[in-house]
């Protein structure tokens, strides 16, 4: 063997996913991220994600675990919680004692959210004012187009849905900006500065009614408006639940499509290809479950986050339906011989922003999934931390099944860092780890994912369920 043979056997060397893919591959992958564009465009909040995820469950034969007395092999159920989260199961043929395998991602993104008691008159111009969600660069939300979605119930009771902007001919709405004019101010100010919260206030109107009787003739126009439409008047904001996104479709992006362009992708990406994955499961050996959660963007705290006990209640219901009962000592046994990869998205180097990255232990967009050891930030704070035996274990299955993947950390020590779900799936004593699809412009109103590394995730869930 020549020093160059051995040095190659002995290295290790990244693979580029398209150059690996067989023609059977490629048409896979174009027809998983066919579906994924249209999962994105019909799921753009929490609320619209479970409803798609139901829907897709129950023409896979997943039922309601409220509709079930009993479980058994090879049953498929799902349980939701407050609108926002889903859990789906598919019962495994050994004692669920021996372990579940869990699949977890977030279905929030960031955003900005409606105050209680928006709207307002300006300059005979009708506003509305927002509060933003979750880490964004504020400046990347004005002048773009933008979409009303959400829930509002009025005095009565009544529950009207609002999904304004998505339709060819709806209105779209937006935050305005200063023009470069009149910015000199604005313009030597540190980005972090340039647009204040408070001023990310929405556009939604600008005709006044012809009335003597009205001061602020604009608002009351919208008003009238609202209530001729959606029966609602200004008092049901307060108890309205109603999100600002991008008003844009997902897109293939590049002159040979091999991107994905939309809004939510961190992390309705690793949702979208885990429940494809649970999907693909049929009579596993362990129980399969997969978990769509909320508030992941803002800490994972509320009833509707990884920090909630949802997700320990349904396990235990489980448990009592395929056993009979469930004592704590099943619940704790269960609950350490089982596994969970934390279905996230990664940072993947970005070509223009090279020096934030060390490039041997970064992400790269066409390489495939990536497996995160630990996230946190500094040193390494806020981060569950995966041991040696469990990332050799899950290497070792995705190598057994023809996945290709990669290992990634959150750019430079120092530079800045983030979590997920996993330090808190961690913190109930199962082994977990960090896996997903690298994003680049993560945050943005637009991230791009890789085709390559959608299907790579998608077939890393598969053979999670399937090996382990």
């Amino acid at each position: 063997m020549t020093d160059k043979e051995l040095f190659n056997e002995l290295s290790y060397k990244r693979k580029n996913v398209y150059e690996n893919l067989s023609e059977q591959e490629y048409k896979e992958m174009f027809e998983l991220c066919d579906e994924y564009r249209e999962f994105l465009d019909e799921g753009k909040t929490e609320r619209e994600c479970v409803e798609k995820s139901i829907k897709m469950a129950e023409l896979h034969g997943f039922k309601n675990i409220n509709s079930v007395k009993q479980l058994k092999a090879g049953d498929k159920v799902y349980k939701i919680n407050r609108n926002k989260n889903i859990l789906l199961a598919v019962i495994g043929s050994e004692d669920i004692k021996n372990g579940v395998n869990l699949v977890g991602a977030h279905i929030d993104s960031p955003r900005l959210d409606l105050k209680q008691n928006p709207l307002y008159e300006s300059n005979d111009m009708a506003l509305l004012k927002t509060h933003y969600y979750g880490g964004i660069k504020k400046y990347q939300w004005t002048a773009i187009p933008l979409a009303m979605h959400g829930v509002i119930f009025t005095k009565e009771g009544k529950k009207v849905t609002l999904n304004i902007g998505e339709n060819e001919n709806d209105p779209v709405f937006c935050v305005t900006d200063l023009l470069p004019h009149l910015a000199k101010d604005q313009m030597t100010k540190k980005m972090i500065d340039g647009i204040e919260g408070e001023n990310l206030n929405i556009l939604i109107g600008g005709m006044p009614v012809k009335s003597e009787d009205v001061s602020e003739k604009v608002k009351f126009a919208i008003l009238k408006h609202l209530n001729e439409k959606y029966g609602i008047t200004e008092r049901d904001f307060l108890s309205a639940e109603i999100e600002i996104v991008p008003a844009f479709k997902a897109k293939n992006v590049g002159l040979d499509e091999s991107f994905v362009g939309a809004y939510g992708q961190d992390d309705r990406v690793c949702a979208f290809t885990t429940l494809k994955g649970i999907f693909a499961v049929e009579n596993p050996k362990k129980t399969a479950l997969a978990i769509l959660v909320d508030k992941e963007e803002i800490g994972s705290t509320g009833n509707t986050g990884m920090l909630s006990a949802f997700f320990e209640m349904t396990l235990a219901e489980i448990i009592e339906k395929i056993n009979g009962n469930c004592t704590i000592t099943d619940y704790n046994t269960t609950i350490e011989n089982s596994a969970c990869l934390s279905s996230d998205v990664g940072a993947a180097v970005d070509p223009n922003y090279e020096s934030v990255y060390e490039k041997r232990n970064a992400a790269f967009a066409g390489y495939g999934m990536v497996l995160m050891k630990y996230t946190g930030a500094r040193g390494k704070s806020e981060s569950s931390d995966a041991s040696a035996e469990f990332v050799y274990e899950i290497g070792k299955i995705l190598d057994d099944n023809g996945v290709i993947w990669q290992t990634s950390e959150l750019g430079k020590v120092d530079q800045g860092g983030g979590g997920t779900i996993a330090q808190y799936v961690a913190n109930l004593n199962m082994d977990v780890i960090d896996c997903g699809v690298p994003v680049l412009s993560m945050h943005a109103p637009f991230e791009v994912t890789a085709k390559s590394d959608v299907y790579m995730a998608y077939k890393s869930y598969v053979a999670f369920y399937n090996n382990r």
